[in-house]
């Protein structure tokens, strides 16, 4: 059995969770989010658990029953917590704005770089270099952070850091770098 998709989900005061059919709906004080599972994954509410189990082990099935235990488990989190993103623009020139709901981002083009905020994320600019991505859905929210560090990266300055608030770095952390940092630094070497 999946160690992760054995261990139920605990569910915090204020979020509640609905089961219907293949469709698993959570609603808590930051909003409400929805998943679809499986239909070999079987999700049921007791008291102030959620608990997942498959129908047989199959090889689809042991794979999902920890996918759907983890996406259960970050919806929570999202409607009851938030996640956020951090980054750091380190270049010469760089800084960004945060105009209305859109993030305004001198990257040394001849133009700015506008970059707006989609349903369910909000940005924070605490100072011209550092940028909060913040948002319920843990998926949304580390996209919308890889979209704006693409415009710096695509600059050719290999330079945007970013350091995840909750949940460690997952490899990604400074040293590491993005899989296209790692490609420059290895033809930069190679010279």
């Amino acid at each position: 059995m999946s160690r992760i998709g054995k261990k139920p989900v605990q569910i915090p005061a204020g979020v509640e969770v609905t089961v219907n059919g293949n469709t698993c709906v959570v609603k808590g004080p930051k909003g409400t989010l929805q998943q679809d599972f499986h239909e070999n994954i079987t999700v049921t509410v007791e008291e102030n658990e959620v608990i997942v189990d498959r129908a047989n082990d199959e090889r689809e099935s042991r794979a999902q029953h920890g996918l759907t235990r983890a996406l259960i488990q970050n919806m929570v989190t999202g409607v009851s917590e938030g996640f956020t993103k951090s980054l750091e623009l380190a270049g010469v020139g760089y800084r960004v704005q945060l105009k209305g709901t859109s993030l305004d981002f001198s990257l040394g083009y001849s133009h700015p770089v506008v970059v707006e905020a989609p349903e369910g994320i909000t940005f924070e600019v605490p100072d011209n270099t550092h940028i909060n991505v913040k948002g319920i859905n843990k998926q949304q929210v580390g996209q919308i952070r890889c979209r704006i560090q693409a415009f710096a990266d695509q600059q050719g300055h290999d330079k945007a850091e970013a350091d995840q608030q909750q949940f460690g770095n997952a490899g990604n952390g400074p040293g590491q770098g993005s899989c296209r940092q790692i490609y420059a630094n290895r033809s930069a070497h190679a010279l």
